[in-house]
């Protein structure tokens, strides 16, 4: 169960840094970005989120938009021998 947990966190991270770079392609403000990858997870706890941004740039080079979550582990005993896991995910656009 709580396998299947964190994977489905990993999916969620994911899913919250291409949001958050699809906003930062566009405004690079670093609490925006943060505020649109929280709103598109809402199955993520936002305190548990953290989304950072990688060296703003110029119009057309990339800029790196880094995502991670600490998952819970929640299930008993489970929770106790392992503590909670860190995911994350990286997501890289085109500045317009």
């Amino acid at each position: 169960v709580q396998v299947a947990r964190v994977a489905s966190d990993r999916v969620a991270v994911h899913h919250a840094a291409r949001e958050a770079a699809r906003l930062a392609a566009i405004d690079p403000t670093p609490g925006r970005v943060s505020a649109r990858a929280a709103r598109a997870t809402p199955e993520l706890r936002p305190e548990r989120l953290q989304v950072e941004l990688g060296p703003q740039r110029i119009r057309g080079d990339l800029i790196e938009v880094l995502a991670v979550y600490r998952s819970p582990t929640d299930v008993p005993l489970v929770g106790r021998l392992v503590g909670d896991i860190e995911v994350s995910a990286t997501a890289l656009v085109r500045i317009e």
